[in-house]
């Protein structure tokens, strides 16, 4: 994958991240400030994606490299901001269900398939880049 391809794909995967956090916790009368925030969402994307990429590029196996991003996707934040229950299945759902929407979006309209390679999905425009 390139860099640039790279770079975009965390751009895309943190913006998202953090209209999911926002979006989670809305209902609070104090919501976490924008460091904490930030500092989550570079933990779980930045440092996860880099993890991802580093992980299968050494040959780890494939349930470290998705693994060790996910718990922390799963565990961080609700630990962290001390999500009641309606908070944490709302964040579940939306965090998890965002990367295969991600991977979609990406592989059908501009034909980008490394952000989730083991899933196929044919580009609308043929072959793809």
């Amino acid at each position: 994958m390139s860099s640039i391809r790279f770079f975009v794909f965390i751009v895309v995967t943190l913006v998202v991240y953090i209209y999911i956090l926002r979006w989670t916790l809305r209902a609070r009368a104090v919501t976490p400030t924008a460091g904490v925030t930030a500092s989550l969402a570079f933990i779980v994307v930045i440092v996860g994606m880099y993890f991802a990429r580093f992980g299968a590029n050494a040959g780890m196996p494939w349930p470290i490299y998705y693994g060790v991003p996910a718990a922390t996707t799963l565990l961080l934040p609700p630990l962290v901001l001390r999500m009641r229950f309606s908070e944490f299945a709302r964040y579940v759902v939306l965090a998890f269900a965002s990367s295969p929407v991600i991977h979609a979006v990406f592989s059908l309209f501009v034909g980008w398939h490394e952000y989730m390679p083991f899933w196929n999905i044919p580009s609308l425009w043929g072959a793809g880049a």
